[in-house]
């Protein structure tokens, strides 16, 4: 019997009988995971990041990957087109958590960064390739194998969204440009043979908080809160909240994690004995919204189990609470929509915020912020003025 006529009836006895067909089809399962068993077990492969993967490999795991990112990435574009507040938010986190590995105008790639495998692209001429919530999906959840790693909180897409806005911006920056928004107000002086030798010098200024939030001047972006002159107690707990994982937040866990507890002290000393800086941004326009949120913060809505806000951050509150008084409309109402939709809600201040955010309406939340938006900063009591 031929080779030919042999096969043809080997495969006409397996069609007989589908017991005898699933049999084989498990046998050949069997020998393939047997064979990547041997495979692995043998160390064929080599691991090594020095040697890189087969071209043909490579492809592939790229091929598959775009694939799996553009399955998964929501159809969202960016909340509003250059934004500015969006884009400065992003830029200073970009520099403390993202710079090291991808580089940045003005600052090449690690040589330690560039010989991981993959290496970590220079994302000012890879942005373009990828949709807006592409590039949304990739910052919030990382990518396997490849040292990417997803943000510190998931649930925080207004903080990913502002990094996605910063990296839109990229690509058009030059070195002055880029440390304009990553660094703010800080200026970094050209270190001295000593400062470089010993490693006193502040250059990289990753972990300066006048990056964002201003020193002299206030922060440049109004998705930032104004620290200057608030209470010491409360700034230092805030770090701790922070550097616990209690308050959820991608960008400042990534800043106060390593803060030693001499080091918050130190920072809560700073921020609250500095003076009230020049407000840039614009006041409220809608007069009648501040007439609303005057009255919550004066009296509450006792019905609804809403206290006055004025009780707890007025100027004259304790210590362990924030003074709202010209914070930016933006900043208040990002804290009252995370409060609203289940985050922040473990830190102690939280704990008490939390439930009260959650029973005001979008409405009431939009107008208490407008009036505190509107007062002089530390300027507002419980018996002051409105408007």
């Amino acid at each position: 019997m031929s080779l030919l006529a042999r096969a043809r009836s080997t495969s006409l006895w397996l069609l007989g009988s589908w017991r005898r067909l699933v049999a084989a089809l498990a046998m050949l399962v069997a020998l393939g995971l047997a064979g990547v068993f041997l495979f692995a077990w043998l160390g064929v492969y080599n691991v090594a990041a020095s040697t890189g993967h087969f071209q043909l490999f490579d492809s592939f795991l790229r091929f598959g990957m775009e694939n799996s990112v553009r399955a998964r990435a929501p159809k969202d574009t960016l909340p509003r087109q250059e934004d500015d507040n969006l884009v400065r938010l992003g830029a200073g986190h970009f520099h403390a958590g993202c710079s090291y590995c991808h580089g940045a105008p003005g600052q090449p790639i690690s040589p330690v960064a560039a010989r991981m495998l993959p290496p970590p692209p220079d994302l000012s001429e890879k942005v373009g390739l990828w949709r807006d919530g592409e590039l949304f999906w990739i910052v919030k959840h990382g990518l396997k194998y490849a040292g990417m790693p997803g943000w510190p909180v998931l649930e925080r897409d207004d903080e990913v969204w502002a990094l996605v806005a910063f990296l839109r911006r990229l690509p058009e920056l030059d070195e002055r440009g880029y440390r304009a928004l990553a660094f703010g107000e800080v200026r970094i002086d050209p270190p001295s043979g000593r400062e470089i030798a010993t490693g006193e010098s502040g250059e990289d200024a990753i972990g300066a908080c006048a990056r964002c939030h201003g020193a002299v001047e206030g922060p440049k972006s109004d998705l930032v809160p104004v620290l200057h002159g608030q209470p010491k107690a409360m700034l230092a707990g805030a770090l701790r909240a922070f550097a616990a994982g209690t308050r959820e937040s991608g960008i400042m866990q990534t800043a106060a994690s390593d803060l030693s507890e001499r080091q918050i002290e130190q920072l809560a000393s700073f921020y609250a004995g500095l003076s009230s800086p020049p407000r840039h941004n614009p006041l409220p326009a809608d007069g009648a919204a501040v007439d609303r949120g005057a009255a919550l913060a004066r009296h509450g809505v006792p019905s609804l189990g809403i206290p006055a806000c004025l009780d707890c951050h007025g100027a004259s509150a304790l210590p362990s609470y924030p003074r709202l008084a010209g914070q930016p409309v933006r900043y208040l109402l990002g804290q009252l929509r995370a409060w609203r939709a289940g985050l922040n809600d473990r830190s102690p201040s939280g704990q008490v915020m939390a439930p009260i955010a959650r029973r005001l309406s979008a409405e009431q939340a939009a107008d208490v912020a407008a009036y505190f938006a509107a007062q002089p900063a530390a300027s507002v009591s419980a018996g002051g003025l409105g408007r």
